[in-house]
């Protein structure tokens, strides 16, 4: 197991260098000057060349792109160019909302699939399978947007039992702001909870028609404990692999039902960062939850590992 985690581990370096090379030359080719947005149409060369110097922005690339990445391991990511703050701790405040609203929305995932998709498995070509994969169907089909407008109209003006949008802050207590979460935590859930149901629902049919499945079924063990016993955790190798691909997506991916719901998240964050020329702070953002994704993708190998030991052989 130590030979696997190390392994995956080096892997995972690897994937961060090259991340950040990518991002780093992909800022870099976006048109436009940042001292120039900032300063305006009308500003003279010469207070455009002293913000420039004052921004690092006359560095060359290399120096620039060692300077990001040292002050990154160091834990700066540097001064954002429109706010004039630490990037870390802007980033800090609206990982505050995107990291709960992402767990939230990955935990109401988990809770409606699992069973959803067990269920469907369980009672393949009945009616209840028939309509689990029609109503599955339709959650993938809905964009979350609309759904969550339609949250909007009915939960928050008409019935008036949550906010229209907004997020008071944990200082307004817990049940406060998971309240302003819930909205958009149920249209983020709506299409992966879909999803992962029918991979759960697909996975376990493919792991009850393996030959050892119907040898257990020949010694006398019933359909559900076959299920219970042996084809689940058989079949969570696939459905771990979407669980990681939808927190990565729950967390990076989130920009528009944070602006629907005027959240204060990540999304939001590089949304305007974007628009404002503030390449550090697109930098840095991006390369966080690129490092997450790929800190998930490491976890989910390790889980992969600890429910099929024989990965830990072929790798």
């Amino acid at each position: 197991m130590l030979t696997y985690v190390t392994k995956r581990l080096g892997s995972l370096c690897l994937s961060l260098i090259v991340a950040s090379l990518v991002i780093f030359a992909c800022i870099e080719i976006v048109p436009g000057d940042p001292a120039s947005f900032m300063l305006g149409i009308n500003a003279q060369p010469d207070t455009i060349q002293a913000l420039r110097v004052e921004l690092g922005l006359d560095q060359s690339l290399a120096q620039r792109y060692l300077g990001w990445v040292g002050g990154l391991l160091g834990g700066d990511m540097g001064t954002s160019y429109t706010y004039r703050t630490p990037v870390s701790d802007i980033v800090s405040d609206r990982l505050q909302v995107s990291l709960p609203l992402a767990l939230y929305a990955l935990m109401l995932t988990v809770v409606v699939a699992f069973p959803v998709g067990i269920l469907a498995a369980a009672r393949r070509g009945s009616v209840t399978d028939i309509t689990v994969m029609g109503a599955t169907q339709l959650g993938v089909a809905i964009p979350n947007f609309w759904f969550a407008i339609l949250m909007v109209i009915l939960f928050a003006i008409n019935l008036r039992w949550f906010s229209a949008g907004g997020f008071p802050g944990w200082d307004a207590g817990i049940f406060s702001a998971m309240k302003a979460l819930t909205l958009p935590a149920i249209a983020l859930a709506l299409p992966q909870a879909s999803i992962l149901s029918r991979v759960m629902r697909s996975s376990l049919l493919d792991t009850l028609s393996e030959d050892y499945m119907r040898t257990a079924r020949a010694k006398g063990l019933t359909r559900r404990q076959v299920l219970w016993r042996h084809a689940l955790r058989n079949a969570m190798i696939p459905v771990l692999t979407i669980i990681g691909l939808q927190f990565s997506f729950l967390l990076a991916g989130a920009i528009i039902i944070e602006n629907v719901f005027f959240l204060p998240g990540l999304g939001r964050l590089v949304f305007q960062a974007i628009t404002q020329r503030d390449l550090i702070v697109v930098e840095s953002v991006v390369m966080l939850l690129v490092f997450a994704v790929i800190l998930v993708n490491f976890f989910v190998d390790i889980a992969y590992a600890w429910v099929d030991p024989r990965l830990r052989v072929r790798s």
